[in-house]
C-alpha cells in the first residue's frame, strides 16, 4: 500500500492538472485504433465542445463525449479508491457482506452484526455526522467502514481511510525538513477530508502529542459535523474522557455495536483447547524442575515472576526463548488465561496454525475473509504467538508475520512470543522481525535456560529402572 502522504500529494497534483486541462488544454489524443469503429459524435476523439454564443463563459471548453462517460466514471472510481487507500478493500461492499451472511451459517446472523450492517448501509446512503463502530477484534468493524467508503466513492464522492497509528507516523515524519509533504498540508488534508474513516482509534500510543493531534482532528470535525466513520480498537467506555464525550454525543454520533468476534477468529484461538486452557500460574511449579543448579533455578523463577508481572499489567512485549519443554508455552498460556479472566480481549495462536488459517480464507469454503481474520489478529489487545520460527520460511509466510508484528510494534499492542530458537538465529531468516522483538525500549527478551523438563520427567523412571537392574546384577 502506498504511503498516505504520497497518495495525498499525487491526488493534489492530479487535481491541479485536471483544472489546467479543463481551463484550455488541447483536445486529448484518441487511443482508438485506426480500424476501430469511430464514435459518430466525436469521431473517436472522446471529447466534444458545445455550440454556444461567443460571449458564453463556457464557449470553447471541452467536455467528455458520451462514449467516454462510463470509462471516465470507472477511472474516477479507481482514482478515488487510490486516494482513499481503499484498494486492499476494493471487493468489500454491502452486497458482498450480506452475501456472506446469506451463504454461511455464521453466528453474526443472530447477533448485532446484522443491525450494524443495516445501520452502516443507511449511513452510507446519506453521510451526516459520525458513525462509530465498536466491538471486539474480528467482529467486522473495518470491513463495515470500508463498505461505507466504497459506497460513497461509487457515487463519485471522495473518502479517505487511514489507520490511526499509521496516520500518527506520517505526521511525525512530516516534521522532517526534507519531508515530501509538509506537516501542515498533510494535517489539513486529513482534517478537511469530505468523508474521513479513522480505523483503530484507541490503539495509538497514549503520548500527549498523539492525543493532542488526534483530538484536534476529531474536535474540528465534531464541531463542523463533518462525515466521519470511526472504528474503535478497545471498549467504548475505556476511551479517554475527551474522546468519549464526542464519540457518544447523540447530536452528532451514531453508535453501532458489531457484536462478537467472527466464528473463524474464535476457531483460530487455541486457548480453549484443553491443553492450553489448563495451563495456569497455579499449576506451574518451579519445584518440579529438580536437579537444577542455582543459575537454572534463578532462570525459571525469573521467568515465572516476569510472567506474573506482565499478566497483571500487559504492556509492551514479552519474548520467551529456550529449548523445547522448558515451560515457555505454559507461561504464555498462563498469561493469556489470567488476562482473559480479567476481561482483557486475548487471542492465543500457534504460528504455523495461524498461517494455515490465513491460507484457508482464500478457499471457497471459508466463512470469513482474509481481511477480517488478518485484522482481528493484528489488532487484538493482547496477542500470544506461540512457536514463532517453527513455520515454513516461505516469502509469503515471512511477509504476513512481519506485517502483523510490525503493526503491533508501531501500535505498541501487548504481545507475548515464544520461540525455540534464539533471536540471533531468527535474525538469519527474518531480520526485520528479530529487530522488533529485540528492541529493549519496548520488549523484554527472556531466555529460559533450563533442561527439557518433559524429556527428563519421562526419562526418569526408565533411568531408575536401568540403575536398579544394574544394581541387581
Amino acid at each position: 500500500m502506498e504511503r498516505l502522504s504520497d497518495v495525498l500529494r499525487r491526488t493534489a497534483i492530479g487535481a491541479e492538472n485536471t483544472a489546467r486541462s479543463s481551463a484550455g488544454a488541447d483536445v486529448p489524443k484518441s487511443d482508438t485504433a485506426p480500424d476501430a469503429e469511430l464514435c459518430p459524435v466525436c469521431d473517436g476523439l472522446g471529447w466534444v465542445s458545445r455550440e454556444l454564443p461567443l460571449d458564453d463563459p463556457d464557449f470553447g471548453k471541452l467536455i467528455p463525449c458520451v462514449c467516454r462517460a462510463e470509462e471516465l466514471k470507472s477511472e474516477r472510481f479507481r482514482r478515488l479508491q487510490r486516494y482513499g487507500q481503499l484498494e486492499p478493500f476494493a471487493h468489500v461492499t454491502f452486497d458482498s457482506l450480506e452475501s456472506e451472511l446469506a451463504r454461511y451459517a455464521v453466528n453474526e446472523k443472530n447477533g448485532p452484526y446484522v443491525d450494524a450492517l443495516a445501520g452502516a448501509r443507511k449511513y452510507a446512503a446519506e453521510p451526516d455526522g459520525w458513525l462509530v463502530l465498536h466491538g471486539p477484534a474480528g467482529s467486522g468493524k473495518t470491513r463495515l467502514a470500508a463498505a461505507v467508503a466504497n459506497e460513497v466513492i461509487r457515487r463519485g464522492l471522495p473518502a479517505l481511510l487511514v489507520s490511526v497509528p499509521d496516520f500518527l507516523d506520517y505526521l511525525r515524519a512530516a516534521y522532517a525538513p526534507n519531508a515530501e509533504t509538509p506537516f501542515d498540508s498533510l494535517f489539513e488534508q486529513v482534517k478537511e477530508a469530505p468523508l474521513l474513516i479513522l480505523d483503530d482509534l484507541g490503539v495509538q500510543s497514549a503520548t500527549p502529542w498523539a492525543q493532542e493531534k488526534l483530538f484536534q482532528v476529531l474536535n474540528q470535525r465534531f464541531i463542523e459535523r463533518r462525515p466521519t466513520v470511526i472504528t474503535l480498537s478497545r471498549p467504548l467506555l475505556e476511551m479517554e474522557p475527551h474522546f468519549l464525550s464526542r464519540l457518544t454525543s447523540p447530536e452528532v454520533a451514531t453508535l453501532l455495536a458489531t457484536g462478537a468476534a467472527s466464528s473463524r477468529l474464535r476457531a483460530t484461538d487455541a486457548l480453549d483447547l484443553p491443553r492450553f486452557h489448563e495451563m495456569t500460574f497455579a499449576n506451574f511449579d518451579p519445584r518440579t524442575y529438580d536437579a537444577l543448579d542455582r543459575r537454572q533455578h534463578q532462570s525459571i523463577e525469573g521467568a515465572l515472576n516476569t510472567s506474573r508481572s506482565f499478566a497483571e499489567q500487559p504492556d509492551g512485549w514479552l519474548v520467551f526463548t529456550g529449548d523445547n519443554g522448558v515451560g515457555k508455552t505454559h507461561l504464555a498460556a498462563a498469561i493469556a488465561n489470567h488476562c482473559r479472566a480479567k476481561g482483557i480481549e486475548t487471542l492465543f495462536v500457534v504460528v504455523p496454525d495461524l498461517l494455515d488459517d490465513l491460507r484457508y480464507t482464500f478457499g471457497p469454503q471459508s466463512d470469513v475473509s482474509y481481511d477480517e481474520l488478518f485484522e482481528g489478529v493484528r489488532t487484538v489487545p493482547l496477542l500470544v504467538l506461540d512457536d514463532l520460527g517453527a513455520h515454513a520460511t516461505t516469502s509469503w509466510a515471512q511477509e504476513k508475520l512481519y506485517q502483523i508484528i510490525n503493526y503491533r510494534y508501531n501500535a505498541q499492542l501487548a504481545t507475548v512470543v515464544t520461540m525455540n530458537i534464539s533471536l540471533d538465529e531468527l535474525a538469519q531468516d527474518e531480520p526485520r522481525v528479530a529487530s522488533r522483538l529485540a528492541d529493549p525500549r519496548f520488549s523484554i527478551a527472556f531466555n529460559i535456560d533450563v533442561p527439557n523438563y518433559l524429556l527428563r520427567r519421562n526419562a526418569t523412571p526408565q533411568l531408575s529402572e536401568s540403575r536398579s537392574r544394574r544394581g541387581r546384577g
